[in-house]
């Protein structure tokens, strides 16, 4: 027997022995899908007879059936090798069967094969948009791109890509001859990898935008790359920020010259876009306000309260990064000296707005400290006013218990003997009732004098 015959069979040998069966029979199933096609299309197309077209179709969906089935049950490492191996044609078929929630198939496909069925519209991303600026009359014209033909004769002073695919980018980079960054690798905290010059002379920044919603707030990180005046703009999803700076750019004649002059209104709007979050923070907070000085709030309010604070902390925290980030980016422009007298005076100004920012960002900070010290306090006094009750029902019930304690010796059988134990029980159990109502009595006696005592006081003070 040969050497090879007595090796062992390793878990691998047979993961792939049994992926090669099942490739064998998604090839078949395809086949004979395919054959089924090629059978019946001549005879439709001589006979005219919808009855032969109609039961290719019923046959084609069984068919189908049967291959999608065989999918689901195959774990994602064996459809991905399937994948891979089956040509181009069957691949497409394959991939329309197992397309939905394929992300862990996605993760094991080779780049080109995984460019293949992403890139060309069989399953494109529906967040992904590039837009091309050019300059017209003073006036930004937004140019919808789908493909390097479009960007031929084209001279653009700004390229706008939301969610774009590595093939995207290639024929981009290649067009312009600029490398443009995967926008889901553009969280390096290091300020050395996020604001610098490469060889060729591109000026790259990496800038974290933010985006508030009813749902939740969040910053972006956003990659801008200015090459010879003219921006590139690369991030993961649509921004209110960029959606504002067209609409001016492409309305108000004369609002951007350049690129450079883009990349500072982005910025710009960005500051204002922070300003406008801070204003609905304030509004957030003097409602919060309002509900916490009230004489009486619930722990079921205050548990809404403190989740409102924060929400109202956490935009005011990310709004203050964003503004931080900013203010990092053009102080980074302001020391490459990249812009014009102009565009510097441009810089301070935003600089101003940024400091004016700062002060709101300080308060909103110590008035959420302020609501949350005072939610807390109110839930503190609830707390104590049900330990207060539960205080005043022991002591209630702490001589009843030592009368009842005492009912169940048989020194109490003894004293009651000769007498019915109906009232002898009866008469001792309207002895605590009465013991407890006096205690009662007696404190709520000592609980007014003290609030009348405390009364007094407080007027001779005044």
């Amino acid at each position: 027997m040969s050497e090879e015959n007595n090796k062992p069979i390793t878990p691998e040998m047979l993961q792939k022995g049994i992926a090669e069966v099942h490739l064998s029979e998604v090839r078949s199933l395809l086949s004979l899908q395919k054959r089924v096609e090629e059978l019946v299309a001549p005879l439709v197309r001589e006979q005219g007879t919808p009855t032969l077209d109609e039961a290719s179709v019923e046959i084609q969906q069984q068919y189908r059936r049967e291959l999608r089935q065989k999918l689901k049950l195959m774990p994602p490492r064996e459809v991905a090798y399937i994948l891979e191996s089956l040509d181009p044609h069957e691949r497409l078929v394959v991939w329309e069967e197992v397309k939905e929630g394929a992300d862990p198939i996605l993760a094991l496909l080779p780049d080109e094969v995984l460019e293949e069925l992403i890139d060309d519209s069989h399953y494109r991303n529906e967040k992904m948009a590039i837009t091309a600026f050019e300059l017209r009359d003073g006036r930004l014209r937004q140019i919808a791109v789908t493909g390097p033909d479009d960007l031929r004769d084209v001279q653009p002073i700004w390229v706008d890509l939301v969610a774009p695919t590595k093939k995207v980018r290639g024929w981009i980079g290649e067009r312009f001859d600029v490398d443009l960054p995967d926008p889901g690798n553009l969280t390096d905290l290091e300020a050395s990898a996020r604001f610098y010059v490469d060889e060729e002379g591109h000026t790259h920044l990496h800038s974290d935008f933010l985006l508030d919603t009813r749902e939740e707030s969040r910053n972006v990180p956003v990659a801008l790359i200015l090459q010879y005046d003219v921006l590139f703009t690369v991030r993961s999803e649509e921004l209110p920020v960029f959606r504002l700076q067209r609409a001016r750019a492409r309305t108000r004649p004369g609002y951007v010259s350049n690129g450079t002059d883009v990349l500072l209104d982005l910025y710009a709007a960005d500051v204002e876009y922070s300003a406008n979050a801070l204003e609905d923070v304030y509004a957030e907070l003097e409602k919060v306000g309002r509900q916490v000085l009230r004489s009486h709030t619930s722990d079921q309010e205050a548990s809404k309260i403190l989740l409102a604070i924060s929400e109202a902390e956490d935009l005011n925290g990310r709004t203050r990064r964003s503004v931080l980030d900013t203010r990092r980016a053009l102080s980074f422009l302001l020391r490459g000296k990249f812009l014009s007298e102009a565009q510097h005076n441009d810089v301070r100004e935003i600089l101003r707005d940024i400091e004016s920012l700062d002060g709101h960002t300080a308060f909103l900070f110590n008035k959420i400290n302020f609501l949350m010290d005072a939610t807390d306090s109110a839930i503190n006094i609830n707390q104590n006013k049900d330990i207060k009750r539960l205080t005043i029902l022991s002591v209630i019930f702490m001589p009843i218990n030592v009368l009842a304690g005492m009912g169940g010796m048989s020194e109490f059988s003894m004293m009651t003997e000769g007498i019915p134990w109906p009232i002898a029980y009866s008469s001792f159990a309207c002895a605590m009732v009465a013991v407890g109502g006096l205690t009662y009595l007696g404190l709520r006696h000592f609980e007014r004098r003290r609030a009348r005592s405390s009364h007094a006081a407080n007027r001779r003070t005044d």
